[in-house]
């Protein structure tokens, strides 16, 4: 099996690893990674790795699945001596942190869910991957892919009339991915099962962060998982769409902070 990932790393304190968004990389979290490891009591280990495929991260060979994908968190926190962290992810990251708390539970500190969901895809959701899939291949290229989703609907109209360096640094991370890395990711989002009936077992601090103009997953996907789980917080980020870390930083990074906070309180004898 090879090495999966590559991991950005910056500070000490509470293991926090951050999974990037579908079809970016780690380096979505440069801001986090820059400032969660803060001198305050919620300081973090953040740990960001590239998912199989993008980034610095090779190719997958294995068949397309998030199971994988959560797999490889588990041997990330092995290797670097971490027993129990505060998983996170936004999107396509937030079903990886979904599947790794269906198989790997007990090495979870906490839960943070970002703009994403615990309902499998329509039948039309998986037509729609499958087609992007087989375009970017054929083509050898992702600009279908960017120009579908760029600067909507992964970006509000409120960041793309207030900030317009997010939507060039959006579709410059995007233009990064490799079409092999997003057919895979494509099929494996495709095929992954619902994870409603996980949600209760999540007996850690959870935070579901959403977008209030997210019109991928939107605020009521938001609300039913912060429902289901048992020791969750919702914060709702005005302004921002799909990509709150990306539109809305300060709002986002106030948002760990608290969880954290809640993790180390809970650790606490």
């Amino acid at each position: 099996m090879s090495e999966p990932q590559h991991v950005r790393e910056s500070g000490t304190g509470t293991p926090l690893v951050l999974l990037h968004a579908f079809p970016l990389s780690s380096r979505m979290w440069e801001r986090q990674l820059a400032v969660l490891p803060g001198p305050d009591g919620t300081a973090a280990r953040v740990l960001a790795p590239d998912l199989r495929g993008f980034g610095a991260a090779p190719q997958s060979g294995e068949a397309p699945s998030l199971d994988v994908l959560a797999d490889d968190v588990a041997r990330l926190l092995d290797r670097s001596g971490v027993g129990r962290a505060v998983v996170g992810g936004l999107s396509m990251g937030g079903y990886v942190a979904l599947a790794f708390a269906r198989r790997h539970g007990d090495r979870l500190a906490g839960l943070l869910l970002a703009d994403t969901k615990a309902d499998p895809d329509t039948g039309e959701a998986r037509a729609n991957r499958e087609r992007i899939a087989r375009a970017v291949l054929a083509r050898d290229s992702v600009r279908l892919l960017v120009d579908e989703q760029l600067p909507q609907p992964q970006l509000s109209a409120t960041t793309v009339r207030e900030r317009p360096e997010v939507v060039d640094r959006v579709r410059a991370l995007m233009s990064e991915a490799a079409p092999a890395a997003v057919a895979w990711a494509q099929r494996a989002m495709a095929a992954r099962p619902g994870s409603r009936d996980v949600l209760p077992a999540v007996s850690v601090p959870a935070l579901v962060v959403v977008g209030e103009e997210d019109a991928i997953t939107p605020v009521g996907d938001a609300r039913a998982m912060a429902g289901a789980l048992p020791d969750a917080e919702l914060r709702i980020v005005p302004g921002a769409g799909h990509l709150t870390p990306l539109e809305a930083p300060d709002a986002f990074d106030d948002a760990v902070r608290a969880l954290l906070a809640r993790v180390t309180a809970a650790d606490r004898p």
